[in-house]
């Protein structure tokens, strides 16, 4: 039986999703959404235990995607960490308010990317 973690790597660019599916299969047992309405989708569905979200997509961006998941008891405390390349303080602030777990600035470090997923696994159990 497969006890891997479920990751949800949410984001509307396809090299991206692939690139993460790349670095962290068969460590973490890897779904892809690739924007944020099935993003939603995928939550009800999965339960997953770590979203990494990209903030910025053109039909909804990260952000929503949380406020939302924010307003379901069971979605709230699925920990979430943003992915961003524009990691200016105000996105920071903002994602920080929205109940980030973390975030990963673009383009990221493998061992540093999956450091953080390690770290708020452990914080989740």
């Amino acid at each position: 039986m497969d006890q891997r973690a479920i990751i949800l790597v949410v984001d509307d660019t396809p090299v991206n999703l692939q690139l993460c599916k790349g670095l962290l299969d068969g460590i973490f047992d890897v779904r892809l959404a690739k924007s944020g309405k099935m993003a939603l989708d995928a939550v009800k569905k999965l339960q997953p235990d770590v979203i990494l979200l990209d903030i910025e997509m053109p039909d909804m961006s990260g952000l929503e995607v949380k406020t939302e998941m924010n307003k379901n008891p069971d979605f709230k405390e699925i920990p979430v960490i943003f992915v961003t390349s524009h990691a200016t303080e105000q996105l920071v602030v903002k994602a920080v308010e929205h109940g980030a777990a973390d975030y990963v600035v673009k383009p990221f470090d493998a061992n540093v990317l999956r450091t953080k997923i390690q770290n708020v696994l452990k914080v989740k159990c």
